[in-house]
């Protein structure tokens, strides 16, 4: 009997609910699963589009916060040992003046996930620039800016492991085989 294996974006969920995951998974399920889902594409392809798509976001939610300098895909960010995405203040001198510059960057792996995928992302990551901690004023926001925040993110979390559990990596949308690229890392 093989060992099942491990799930390391559902840490802290039930062992029922990884037992119904890994049951997915074996099966080969999952992806279909996710498919049926978020078969919604996005055209957010390129940091111009990223940073148009967060500001309409942040626009329509957030009008009161501070404005955002930059929001770009970054393909250095790895999944699993760092962030989906990062949210950075920087606090510059220049002369008697303070200077704020606020950025948003994103990994790489949500150019091909779902739609609903980024939009969550980049909920997240707006949510920080008004609360800083993951605490209830942030979820609360969160779930203001997208009402199914919480069901979002689990599936982004099973999104994760199915794209790490197959040897190609097979795209939500298609259901096809895709090559990996040699500089992406789809680990969490």
């Amino acid at each position: 009997m093989s060992s099942a294996p491990p799930l390391p974006y559902l840490e802290g969920y039930s062992p029922a609910v990884l037992a119904q995951v890994q049951e997915l998974l074996a099966q080969g399920q999952l992806g279909p699963y996710l498919a049926g889902r978020y078969g919604e594409a996005h055209e957010v392809r390129n940091d111009k589009a990223l940073y148009l798509a967060a500001l309409e976001l942040k626009d329509r939610f957030m009008r009161n916060t501070a404005p955002l300098n930059k929001v770009l895909y970054d393909s250095k960010l790895q999944v699993l040992s760092h962030a989906l995405g990062t949210h950075t203040k920087v606090s510059r001198v220049q002369g008697r003046r303070l200077k704020a510059s606020r950025e948003i960057r994103v990994a790489s792996v949500f150019r091909e996930a779902p739609a609903a995928f980024l939009k969550m992302i980049l909920v997240h990551e707006l949510a920080h620039l008004k609360e800083s901690e993951h605490d209830k004023a942030f979820y609360q926001l969160c779930t203001h800016m997208a009402p199914d925040y919480f069901q979002l993110e689990f599936d982004l979390r099973l999104y994760l492991t199915h794209r790490e559990s197959s040897p190609a990596t097979v795209s939500v949308r298609e259901g096809r085989p895709q090559p990996t690229s040699s500089t992406a890392n789809p680990s969490c």
